[in-house]
C-alpha cells in the first residue's frame, strides 16, 4: 500500500466509523473524512426529528474527531439520492406487502455506487466504512468474511457488494471486538468513544414507521382471512403487517393468530398457528455473488434469513441472477423483501432477496 493511497471515511458521528478513520491514517493513509447529509430537516418531514445515525449532532462528533487525529472533514449531499433510494423504496415495499431492509438500500446505493463514484471522480483511491466485516480484495476474487465480533458482525448487510467495489473498499475494524474499538477511540482521546449505538432507523422517527408510511400513503382496506380463506376481520392497509406479526391484528381468538401470508393483488391478510409460520424452502430473486461467478452445481451453504437470525444448514440451488434455497430445518416466518446471505464456513458466498416460500414464484419466468 503506497504512504500516498487516499481513502474516504464514511463518518457518521459514531465510534465505529471514527476508529475506522483513525486506524486508516495510523497505517499511512492519506485520510478525508466525509459526512453524508441524507435529508433537509425542512422537507415535507415537518416538525419530524430525524433520529439515528446523521443527525446534526453527529455531522459536529465527525468533525471534531477529524479535527482531534488531523484529517480534514466534508458534508456531501445525498439527499436526493437517500430520499429516491431509500425512503421511496422503504415505503413501496411495504405498500406491496413486502418487509424491507433499508440498511441494504443504503449500503448498495449510497455507499457503495453514489459515494464511491464521487470519490472516484475526486481522485481518491478507496471508500472506507466501519461496518464489522473483513474484506479481502487482493489477488483476485473479494473474499467478504463475517466480523471477529459474532455479537456485531454485520457481514449480512454487504451481501451485494459486486466485485469492482470490493476493489475500492476498506473495512478496517471487522478484525476487532466492539470492546477494542471503544478502547481505541478511548486511546485516542475521541468524545465519541462511548456514545451509544443508534438502535433505529435513521429516517423514522422514534422508530414508528408505521406512522412515518401512513404520513405519506394512501391506505386500502382489506380482509383477514384464515389459510382456507374464511373472513375472520378486517384492517387497513396492508402496509400494517408483517410476516410473523401477532399483535395488532384485532382479532378475538382462543388460539394465538400470526399473519402467515400478505397478499398484494387483493388487500389480505392471512392468518395461522405458530407452525404455519415454518417453511423449508424460499426462493430469492436479484442474487448477487461476491466473486462475480454464478455457481455451477449446488452447494452446500448456511444461510441467514434476516440479520438477527442464527445459521442454518441448508442447499443452495443456483438459477442465475435467482436461487432456491432448501432448509435442513423448518424456519420460522421467512419474510419476502428481507435477504437471504449464503455462508460457506465465515465466508460470505452472496445473497438475494426473499421472494416466496416452497414454490416456483410465477414471475420468476423460465428457470
Amino acid at each position: 500500500m503506497s504512504s500516498k493511497a487516499k481513502v474516504v471515511v464514511a463518518m457518521s458521528g459514531g465510534v465505529d466509523s471514527c476508529v475506522a478513520a483513525c486506524l486508516l491514517k495510523e497505517q499511512g493513509y492519506d485520510v478525508v473524512g466525509v459526512t453524508m447529509k441524507l435529508w433537509d430537516d425542512n422537507s415535507e418531514s415537518g416538525s419530524i426529528n430525524f433520529k439515528g445515525c446523521c443527525t446534526l449532532e453527529d455531522v459536529e462528533d465527525a468533525r471534531r474527531v477529524c479535527q482531534i487525529i488531523g484529517i480534514p472533514h466534508y458534508v456531501m449531499n445525498f439527499q436526493r439520492e437517500f430520499k429516491e433510494n431509500v425512503i421511496d423504496y422503504f415505503i413501496d415495499e411495504y405498500k406491496k406487502g413486502r418487509t424491507p431492509h433499508p440498511c441494504l438500500a443504503c449500503n448498495d446505493k449510497i455507499k457503495f455506487d453514489f459515494l464511491l463514484n464521487r470519490a472516484k471522480y475526486l481522485g481518491v483511491d478507496y471508500v472506507a466504512t466501519g461496518h464489522y466485516a473483513r474484506l479481502n480484495s487482493d489477488g483476485g476474487s473479494p473474499i467478504l468474511r463475517m466480523g471477529v465480533d459474532d455479537t456485531k458482525d454485520q457481514s449480512y448487510v454487504l451481501f451485494n457488494l459486486k466485485p469492482d467495489q470490493a476493489q475500492s473498499l476498506i473495512l478496517p475494524i471487522g478484525g476487532y471486538t466492539k470492546q477494542e474499538i471503544r478502547q481505541i477511540a478511548r486511546d485516542y482521546g475521541l468524545p465519541v468513544a462511548d456514545k451509544i449505538d443508534s438502535q433505529e432507523i435513521c429516517f423514522i422517527p422514534m422508530n414508528d414507521y408505521r406512522s412515518f408510511i401512513a404520513e405519506r400513503t394512501e391506505a386500502i382496506p382489506g380482509d383477514i382471512i384464515d389459510k382456507t380463506g374464511n373472513l375472520i376481520g378486517k384492517h387497513d392497509g396492508i402496509e400494517n403487517f408483517t410476516i410473523g406479526q401477532r399483535r395488532g391484528l384485532g382479532i378475538n381468538s382462543h388460539e394465538p393468530l400470526f399473519v402467515t401470508s400478505i397478499l398484494r393483488n387483493t388487500h389480505q391478510i392471512v392468518v395461522g398457528s405458530s407452525k404455519d409460520l415454518l417453511q423449508t424452502v424460499l426462493w430469492a430473486s436479484n442474487v448477487n455473488y461476491i466473486s462475480g461467478l454464478v455457481p455451477e452445481t449446488e452447494i452446500n451453504i448456511s444461510a441467514k434469513i434476516r440479520y438477527k437470525s442464527s445459521l442454518s444448514s441448508a442447499v443452495l440451488i443456483p438459477h442465475g441472477t435467482w436461487a432456491e434455497i432448501k432448509f435442513s430445518e423448518p424456519q420460522r416466518a421467512i419474510t419476502p423483501g428481507q435477504a437471504v446471505v449464503f455462508y460457506l464456513g465465515d465466508t460470505v458466498l452472496g445473497g438475494g432477496y426473499i421472494e416466496a416460500t416452497e414454490s416456483v414464484p410465477e414471475f420468476a419466468g423460465t428457470l
